[in-house]
């Protein structure tokens, strides 16, 4: 059965970070844009992240310039505006494409085991939201409208 352990993604510093070294965390992978009307969401996500930190739970921020060219900086210009407009320290990784013959391998992943509404295979906006359980599976997608506050519950029941 696949799970997070067999991929592979890159940092936004470039760096492989192999997901295997993340099992035994709760993740919620999320893909993020800085100009979207979700992406006060960044903010709910650090205080996720500062709240579970310690307890085996880790944000992964994941890039898309995909939904309306909302996501056009480069990896510097997004990681600073992250960090300057709400405070980010989870991870951050490259820019990546969730839909279509490029996606991201982790991303055509999760679509096809946590299908979205009507069981469509695809990401239908920034800030959709995929939460992992410590063994590596996709336990629950959540729409860009779940707000990272009503994701709370479903990530101490993991921890």
């Amino acid at each position: 059965m696949t799970t997070i352990a067999d991929f592979t993604v890159t940092t936004n510093r470039g760096q492989p970070l192999d997901l295997k070294d993340k099992l035994g965390t709760v993740l919620l992978v999320v893909n993020t844009a800085s100009k979207c009307g979700f992406t006060p969401q960044y903010d709910g996500l650090e205080k996720l992240f500062q709240q579970y930190k310690d307890r085996g739970f880790e944000v992964l921020g994941f890039p898309c310039n995909q939904f309306g060219g909302q996501e056009p900086g480069n990896a510097d210009e997004i990681a600073e505006f992250c960090k300057v407009n709400f405070g980010v320290t989870f991870p951050l990784m490259e820019k990546v494409n969730v839909n279509g013959s490029d996606a991201s391998p982790l991303y055509n992943w999760m679509k096809r085991v946590a299908p979205g509404l009507l069981g469509l295979n695809s990401i239908k906006w920034n800030f959709t939201k995929f939460l992992i359980g410590r063994d590596g599976r996709v336990v629950k997608r959540y729409a860009p409208t779940d707000t990272p506050e009503r994701i709370a519950r479903d990530i101490e029941a993991l921890l």
